[in-house]
């Protein structure tokens, strides 16, 4: 039986990294609950306290496809290389120059948005693809592949 993923990212802004990867993936910010037309609203009928509003945030894909990224406000900053890394699909279908330009092109988009990039790895046939190593306004790091 299948069961359903979500990624969970530690971050110091959760607000600001959810919208980071909301517009990276093409994903939306979780609606608030049934009942509430905003999370204001909600928030404020569960009564969490300001400081406290920006301790969770989540995004989804609007399609329902795609698993559900769930940030989570923690004390420490980001220690060592991730063990474990998303990648973004910004080029399916493209080979060679044509893969590398629109990989490219989306770090550019990226890195006006607060990513860093960290590597270009060329195409090396007859496995290698090519791709970006990329980190996210935290650190976390991701490949555009």
């Amino acid at each position: 039986m299948a069961r359903e993923v979500q990624i969970t990212f530690d971050a110091a802004d959760p607000a600001a990294l959810s919208a980071f990867w909301a517009d990276t993936l093409g994903y939306e910010l979780q609606g608030p609950p049934g009942g509430f037309d905003s999370w204001e609203a909600a928030l404020d009928a569960m009564g969490v306290p300001p400081e406290r509003r920006n301790d969770t945030s989540a995004v989804v894909d609007p399609a329902g496809a795609g698993p559900r990224l769930f940030f989570q406000r923690v004390p420490e900053g980001k220690q060592a290389k991730n063990r474990v890394h998303l990648d973004v699909r910004a080029a399916p279908g493209l080979t060679g120059d044509d893969r590398m330009a629109a990989l490219e092109a989306e770090a550019d988009r990226l890195t006006a948005r607060g990513a860093r990039r960290l590597a270009r790895h060329e195409p090396a046939p007859p496995l290698g693809a090519g791709h970006i190593v990329m980190a996210d306004p935290e650190g976390n790091e991701f490949c555009l592949d």
